[in-house]
């Protein structure tokens, strides 16, 4: 019986004596070892300008669907801001009314090109997408907002435009968007003067640098 109240003892001492050991033995039981997971993703680095081409298609009001090529080119002011010009051209198709009467062109070859030029102020709404654990990509949804110029029909009209997009950064300087647009001109070419909505929807490659 004296022999083990002797152990009980010096257990006791040893406690008392040593009370770093049972707090890191303590601390081990408590804090599980996690495995860090490490993912790839692209960024935008100190790249502000951006520049590349777009195609599409857009809806000139009153006329076919016609398909359009452009050039885009945006200064980044931050990571929420950017200003953007564009520049595009298409051939505007037949009127219903040329179709369906087969009489003579409404327009003539010159006057069926439409052009346009705009400046807007951007706003991203960014994000990110996980294609994979290890695969990250940087993704905005953005709006535009801008002001510019069409000339169309022999004429320049001052429009309006206004934007959503969808960018996804595959590289650091690479980048793909997809996006739609309405650029607002009033027009007198048939009938009453109007205000006509001029739908784009279109997909780009540009280069950040």
């Amino acid at each position: 019986m004296e022999s083990w109240r002797r152990c009980i003892l010096l257990m006791l001492l040893a406690g008392i004596s040593q009370p770093s050991l049972a707090q890191d033995s303590l601390e081990d039981l408590l804090e599980p070892e996690v495995e860090r997971r490490s993912s790839k993703e692209a960024r935008i680095d100190n790249e502000d300008f951006e520049l590349g081409i777009y195609g599409g298609v857009i809806g000139i009001e009153d006329f076919s669907s016609s398909g359009l090529l452009g050039l885009r080119a945006a200064y980044h002011l931050s990571e929420d801001f950017f200003i953007e010009a564009n520049y595009a051209q298409a051939t505007a198709g037949q009127t219903s009314f040329e179709l369906l009467s087969g009489g003579a062109p409404f327009l003539t070859d010159s006057e069926r090109k439409y052009r346009y030029y705009d400046l807007s102020l951007g706003y991203n709404l960014n994000g990110e997408m996980f294609l994979t654990d290890e695969l990250v990509f940087n993704t905005a949804t953005y709006f535009t907002l801008g002001a510019g110029s069409t000339d169309f029909a022999g004429d320049e009209h001052f429009t309006l435009s206004m934007g959503v997009g969808y960018r996804w950064l595959l590289t650091d300087y690479f980048a793909v968007h997809v996006h739609a647009k309405d650029h607002l001109f009033n027009s007198e070419l048939i009938g009453d003067k109007k205000l006509t909505h001029n739908f784009e929807f279109a997909l780009s490659a540009t280069l950040f640098f």
